[in-house]
């Protein structure tokens, strides 16, 4: 398990490609331009955890390091299992998962009932929003393979817009990229219209930014998509 900070080389020497420092990607394709702090993030009234699968990590597609660089208290932490998982969930805030109701998991028992955000309102306290980051198919194993997610109580998206992912393919409506699905959700948790993202809407933006940024550089090398393949998380 490998947690996200902002120092990395900056250095382009022995033959390697410079890299920002803060966004971790070469220089050439840095996406810093595109962080917008959201204003009052730390006033908000969910908090968020982004877990991020490995293969995640290095996808030029990928949004949940611009997430986290525009959420300044979020923490963004890499692997597949996380041992420590106890002590990332743990402290004043509730932890609920940002994930949808699967169909069989009831069935099988296995699936904890549905957070109500409006309940949560009622009963007062601050929520740590917990974040896969990770196709479908590997959030999916994330889950299975850390009993402590299972057993959150989930946030599910409603009313939600079409996706502004058009650099990644989806498989099926409703997928929405990272950065989407947090946005929605955390407008959602401050009963703002998350059909707008509410004060959360300069998430979009910036995520509209990077997306025309990675077409533009997929059409300079001559493809039409940025290279990367697979669907995303369905939240």
């Amino acid at each position: 398990m490998n947690e996200s900070n902002d120092r990395s080389t900056n250095q382009g020497s022995g033959g390697r490609r410079a890299q920002c420092a803060t966004c971790l990607r070469a220089a050439s394709a840095c996406i810093c331009r595109w962080i917008q702090p959201v204003a009052d993030a730390a006033a908000a009234r969910a908090a968020v955890l982004i877990l991020q699968h490995p293969m995640e990590v290095a996808n030029a597609k990928n949004s949940a390091r611009l997430l986290h660089l525009c959420l300044p208290d979020s923490r963004l932490v890499a692997g597949e299992t996380f041992g420590d998982l106890d002590a990332l969930l743990a402290g004043p805030r509730r932890p609920v998962l940002l994930y949808p109701d699967t169909p069989g998991e009831r069935a099988a028992g296995i699936a904890p009932p549905p957070f109500d955000p409006a309940a949560g309102h009622a009963v007062g306290g601050d929520i740590l929003l917990v974040v896969l980051d990770a196709t479908w198919r590997k959030s999916r194993k994330m889950l299975y393979l850390n009993p402590a997610l299972q057993a959150l109580p989930r946030l599910a998206l409603r009313d939600v817009p079409a996706s502004h992912y058009l650099i990644r393919k989806a498989h099926a409506p409703g997928q929405l990229s990272t950065l989407e699905a947090t946005a929605y959700a955390l407008a959602q948790l401050e009963n703002d219209d998350a059909r707008d993202a509410g004060r959360f809407a300069p998430l979009i933006a910036a995520f509209d930014g990077f997306v025309g940024q990675q077409q533009a550089l997929a059409a300079a090398h001559g493809g039409g998509r940025a290279a990367g393949t697979g669907p995303r998380r369905i939240s």
